[in-house]
């Protein structure tokens, strides 16, 4: 089979179309065709090894065991292991592949306990693919970590990304007015997701407002942190998705001890029942996916440089021709 692999840290020219042993599906596991996968902020951290902790993961001198990145995809089971009862050959799937990797390739081989849930019917392979990554970890973050509930007043920065654009289709569905923080090209894209406000940060300081919110939710890690902690409410809490530096955990803890507001950040890992809420939530019409741009598997690394620019708008989709599905 085809897949993109990484055997160095580096460049986006580190990922190399190559053709490799197609996996057999064990007793437990299931082998999913491909039809669709993406590239994330997480793909390119880790192939660049930054933060530096990515090493102690995936291999302190280069990409060992994962050398097939990407984390979530969607496609059609092929073969399953004699013990899988949930699903057959044939089922239509979405998956997170979770810190194991390897769905930038034409197939893979995964669990049947692990993240794998039949996909939306009302979305296409690209569409699904979209979905794991994103819309697990901002559902983990809202309704797991910051017990998000119904007339809360959230704000979501980096609301345009593929953490943003799910976060502020679930805040709403929730409950939730949601404030939304941007650039000004993102605008329209963030209203049209159901932000009650939107603010561009190129124009105007949130910090500086002096509104307060219930949850402040940093989707990409850049905010700004004393200025969020102003803006929180009393008890309010401060979200911090897919941090692993020091600093930011010591300022977190430290101010979670010595105040009335706390500060939670952390890592998500895909799980099949959000998976399966989060298609019920589709089915449902409470939310879709945002594609920013579409590449061919053998256009990975341009897909690379594309995301590491940090402006794109939800996800970045990879499509995988064997099928010439959608």
């Amino acid at each position: 089979m085809k897949a993109i692999i990484c055997t160095e840290y580096g460049l986006p020219d580190v990922m190399q179309l190559k053709e490799v042993e197609k996996p057999t599906p064990g007793e437990n596991e299931v082998l999913i065709r491909i039809y669709a996968t993406t590239v994330t902020s997480a793909d390119v951290r880790i192939r660049k090894s930054d933060p530096f902790p990515v090493r102690f993961f995936y291999g302190f001198k280069r990409p060992k065991k994962n050398t097939i990145l990407g984390s979530e995809l969607a496609g059609e089971i092929e073969a399953i292991g004699k013990n899988v009862k949930q699903f057959k050959e044939g089922d239509q799937v979405f998956a997170g592949a979770g810190t194991s990797l390897g769905a930038n390739a034409e197939y893979i081989c995964l669990p049947e306990a692990a993240a794998v849930a039949i996909k939306p019917i009302n979305m296409t392979y690209e569409e699904a693919a979209a979905i794991p990554f994103g819309a697990t970890t901002s559902l983990l973050f809202l309704r797991d970590k910051g017990n998000i509930q119904n007339g809360q007043k959230i704000l979501i920065y980096g609301a345009s990304g593929a953490l943003g654009t799910a976060a502020v289709q679930l805040a709403k569905s929730f409950g939730a007015e949601v404030t939304g923080v941007c650039s000004t090209a993102n605008l329209e894209l963030v209203k049209s997701l159901g932000s009650d406000k939107v603010i561009d940060y190129t124009k105007e300081d949130f910090t500086k407002s002096g509104k307060t919110y219930d949850i402040v939710f940093d989707t990409i890690g850049k905010s700004p942190f004393s200025g969020c902690l102003r803006s929180l409410k009393q008890n309010g809490i401060y979200l911090r998705a897919v941090h692993i530096n020091l600093s930011p955990i010591l300022q977190g803890l430290w101010t979670s001890m010595t105040s009335n507001k706390k500060v939670i950040g952390g890592v998500a890992i895909e799980r099949k029942e959000d998976l399966i809420f989060l298609k019920e939530l589709i089915e449902a019409g409470k939310m879709k996916s945002v594609i920013d741009k579409r590449y061919l598997l053998e256009q990975t690394a341009e897909a690379h440089s594309y995301v590491e620019q940090g402006h794109k708008k939800g996800s970045v989709v990879i499509v995988v021709e064997h099928n010439n599905k959608t």
